[in-house]
């Protein structure tokens, strides 16, 4: 999986996550510590996350983040 995060919002970005996991909501809260509620929240864009639940998020995804330069 490889995107481009700029051209999205913060909820697009943990959907696409989630989705490319193959897990349903109440598993991928599971997988990261937090209630379905709180995914549909994220998802629907009604909470925000933070930098360290992103970085969680990619540890327990084997997903890297990468910050480079725009050409």
């Amino acid at each position: 999986m490889k995107i481009i995060a700029n051209n999205y919002r913060a909820n697009e970005v943990i959907r696409m996550i989630r989705e490319n996991s193959g897990k349903t909501q109440k598993e991928f809260g599971e997988a990261i510590g937090r209630s379905t509620t709180a995914v549909q929240f994220y998802e629907y864009g009604e909470r925000n996350f933070d930098f360290e639940l992103l970085l969680k998020i990619c540890e327990k995804e084997n997903l890297n983040i990468i910050i480079e330069s725009k050409k």
